[in-house]
């Protein structure tokens, strides 16, 4: 009887130490991928920013969200001109994405890593990615490519 509980108790123990160590061994899920992570710098209250956040989830993007009081700072940081500004700041494989660039437009610039600051969209443009409208009408905008000096390029048109 003795015996049979002390056979009993190694066993415990040693199931015990297995799943301990099982649990420690278990893979977990990979980490995203960095080229798929996208920084967003917004105020809380922003609800187009929201919108946009949401929407390069669904795009497949993994989106960490940074409020903030003052977006200001943000932009300085990246050296966005105050004339190329939106409500929000983003940063994805190194360039800032601002305002409501479409998905595709920054897939394509995280694909061709072109030698460049990043992208924007100035202003607000109705039917933009988390600007969209009820009727479904995009006003015609052009996502901008902003070069390390400063100069800017169309890098996509979309509307109209």
């Amino acid at each position: 009887m003795i015996q049979e509980r002390a056979r009993l108790l190694v066993s415990s123990i040693l199931l015990t130490g297995l799943v301990a160590i099982t649990g420690c061994t278990r893979s977990s899920e990979p980490p995203a991928d960095p080229g798929n992570v996208v920084a967003v710098y917004k105020k809380a209250s922003c609800g187009c920013c929201t919108a946009w956040v949401k929407y390069l989830r669904q795009a497949g993007f993994s989106v960490d969200v940074h409020e903030l009081g003052d977006l200001g700072l943000s932009k300085k940081r990246f050296g966005i001109p105050a004339a190329m500004g939106s409500c929000h700041t983003a940063e994805a494989g190194g360039y800032f994405v601002e305002g409501h660039v479409p998905a595709d437009d920054i897939k394509r610039l995280l694909r061709e890593r072109p030698d460049a600051k990043g992208l924007t969209v100035p202003g607000m443009p109705a039917g933009s990615p988390g600007m969209e409208v009820p009727s479904g009408k995009i006003e015609p905008y052009d996502v901008l490519l902003v070069s390390k000096d400063g100069t800017t390029s169309v890098y996509a048109h979309h509307g109209g």
